[in-house]
């Protein structure tokens, strides 16, 4: 509960367009993702880990061209700013997952996050 008697609102994306929300609690801009599908993901990940997160600008996309492009790109925005030291750790941690290169049975080289071979479907060796 805030201090206003209203509980805060959970996880939602696109519902606050300003700093602060509807509920009149600032917001803090945590980052900004180079596309929509990733901005989702992130704001997810953020949620999942207790953090209320929101996705802005979603739909400015189709304003690039007309907008600089640096005003186009989605934005994670966050409820709480005591969250923001951890949230900016987590979305470090997840950008810096190792890739892996390895060589399916099949004499594939399987490069990046993928766990499968994209030519005969064999699971990656664990080592």
């Amino acid at each position: 509960m805030h201090s206003h008697g209203l509980a805060r609102p959970a996880c939602r994306r696109g519902l606050y367009a300003r700093r602060s929300n509807r509920y009149g609690w600032f917001m803090l801009r945590l980052t900004q993702a180079p596309n929509i599908a990733i901005a989702t993901l992130w704001a997810d990940l953020l949620c999942e880990a207790g953090m209320t997160a929101s996705v802005q600008r979603q739909y400015l996309g189709a304003a690039a061209g007309h907008l600089p492009p640096d005003q186009c790109l989605p934005e994670i925005w966050l409820d709480y700013d005591e969250h923001a030291t951890r949230a900016r750790a987590l979305l470090q941690e997840l950008q810096d997952l190792p890739q892996r290169r390895w060589s399916c049975q099949c004499g594939e080289t399987v490069e990046g996050g993928f766990e499968q071979c994209w030519q005969c479907g064999a699971l990656m060796p664990r080592d």
